[in-house]
């Protein structure tokens, strides 16, 4: 509930090679609801930007944020923030944010991972006993790395007690508006967005704007290879490239695929981009013509045979079912079928069971 004269407190923490999106975001909303207009004085809101010794931390697009202080009490804060970036090819964990995460878990203090702030709150044993969201894009990674936790990739953001994830991207917002509603009201909340030319918060259960993929823990290889496809789902590796990026022939990785899922790559590629098609034409308005383009297909034509071949009917056919409220298309039986749609279904599940 609001309260009159109180002040939002936040505390942030980042990264090396944070994603500067998720913490701009986060912080815009907060600046435009601390005050009237947009003169950004920290009047209802207050933040702090810390570093060990106020040390200049660089974000993934190369731009050094200059933290505001030190490391102070976090029980001075409502919520500290962890704002993740770069999962390759990032420094480790320093130590002296490890040692302040946990002291603010110790006195008791929310603690909110965005972006893949979230790996960081599971790799310092923080999120035990609790809900993860993370983004579809790094969903394969997650599992590879917790195979004991299960992400929640179908949504913005999970409030589990005293611990908040979120999967980054414009989610930041409704999260970060989310927070100032709780504090200072709904009409701060919704004043902070209509400047930043967002209509409305989105709600945490709002689905991720894409469909998460399920991940093979049987083989490494595999996973890796279909995550490289995932995130090139608009001009399609060739198989040659997949093979090059994980060091492996041609023919080995299609022998991987063979034997832990039954299809070749190229049958792998093409149930993803369709996968992610069907998503497409029952969450948003795009047409089949911008869709075809968004995923990578020659042309409108070559999406729609496609489409009908997988799963037994023309996307045009398959929307107006979804319209309806039947969006289980008739799915054509083929001799390997794709693991994915099987598994996804079941982390689906697995992903509402844990909200009982």
């Amino acid at each position: 509930m609001a309260q009159p004269g109180r002040k939002l407190k936040v505390g942030f923490v980042l990264m090396p090679k944070f994603t500067l999106t998720a913490f701009s975001t986060f912080l815009d909303v907060l600046r435009l609801a601390a005050d009237e207009g947009d003169l950004s004085r920290p009047i209802a809101c207050a933040w702090e930007v810390m570093s060990p010794q106020r040390r200049p931390v660089r974000s993934s697009c190369g731009i050094d944020i200059q933290p505001s202080s030190d490391f102070v009490d976090p029980k001075t804060f409502d919520y500290v923030v962890i704002v993740g970036g770069l999962l390759h090819g990032a420094h480790g964990l320093p130590p002296e944010i490890a040692q302040y995460l946990r002291a603010a878990a110790q006195a008791g203090v929310k603690l909110i991972g965005v972006c893949t702030g979230s790996f960081v709150l599971c790799r310092l044993g923080l999120m035990t006993d609790r809900k993860c969201c993370v983004s579809w894009y790094h969903y394969r990674d997650f599992l590879e790395e917790f195979p004991d936790l299960v992400p929640i990739a179908d949504r913005l953001y999970v409030i589990d007690q005293d611990r908040i994830t979120c999967s980054g991207g414009a989610g930041v917002a409704d999260l970060a508006a989310h927070l100032v509603s709780d504090h200072l009201g709904p009409a701060q909340a919704y004043k902070a967005l209509h400047i930043l030319l967002v209509e409305r918060p989105r709600p945490g259960d709002t689905a991720q704007p894409a469909p998460f993929v399920a991940a093979t823990k049987d083989d490494h290889l595999v996973s890796r290879a279909l995550l490289l496809m995932e995130q090139n789902l608009m001009e399609p590796l060739s198989v040659q490239d997949l093979a090059g990026a994980l060091s492996l022939s041609v023919r080995q990785l299609e022998r991987h695929f063979r034997n832990h899922l039954g299809e070749s790559p190229q049958e792998s590629y093409m149930a993803l981009r369709l996968k992610h098609a069907r998503w497409m034409l029952e969450h948003s308005a795009l047409p089949s013509v911008l869709i075809a383009a968004e995923l990578g297909f020659s042309d409108s034509s070559h999406f729609g045979r496609s489409f009908k071949a997988r799963y037994g009917m023309t996307p045009a056919q398959f929307r107006q079912m979804s319209r309806h409220g039947d969006t289980k298309p008739v799915r054509r039986p083929s001799a390997h079928a794709y693991a994915g749609d099987n598994v996804d279904r079941r982390v689906f599940d697995q992903n509402h069971e844990s909200d009982a």
